[in-house]
């Protein structure tokens, strides 16, 4: 995962933070799968979180071949100036094996934030 703040879109007067990140699938296996449905946990600065479910990912529902990469981007609003995000996409084997792929949790940092802690 790669992501990016997005100050051009984030107010935050208004509480408003934005991220845009990449991601970069890759079938390091022996059978063509599909990547169904994610699902999301972001949570931000204060410990909240929101939960987002969903199929496919931007709309596609892409199949990957043996060796075959996809990449997307996309988005997450936060109403903190830091916060995380994990997950995971739940894939289908050509043979009709579903399986779930971890998302490793990432960080979502306003560049120049000082940190408070507790």
């Amino acid at each position: 995962m790669i992501p990016t703040y997005l100050e051009a879109q984030s107010s935050p007067g208004s509480s408003q933070y934005f991220w845009a990140y990449r991601v970069m699938l890759e079938n390091l296996g022996q059978e063509t799968v599909q990547l169904l449905s994610r699902h999301w946990m972001i949570t931000n600065a204060r410990g909240e979180f929101t939960e987002v479910k969903g199929a496919g990912v931007v709309g596609e529902q892409p199949v990957l071949e043996p060796g075959g990469r996809y990449e997307y981007t996309s988005g997450a609003p936060l109403d903190t100036p830091s916060g995380m995000m994990g997950g995971a996409y739940t894939m289908e084997s050509e043979s009709g094996e579903r399986f779930d792929i971890e998302i490793p949790t990432f960080s979502l940092d306003r560049p120049n934030q000082s940190v408070v802690l507790n």
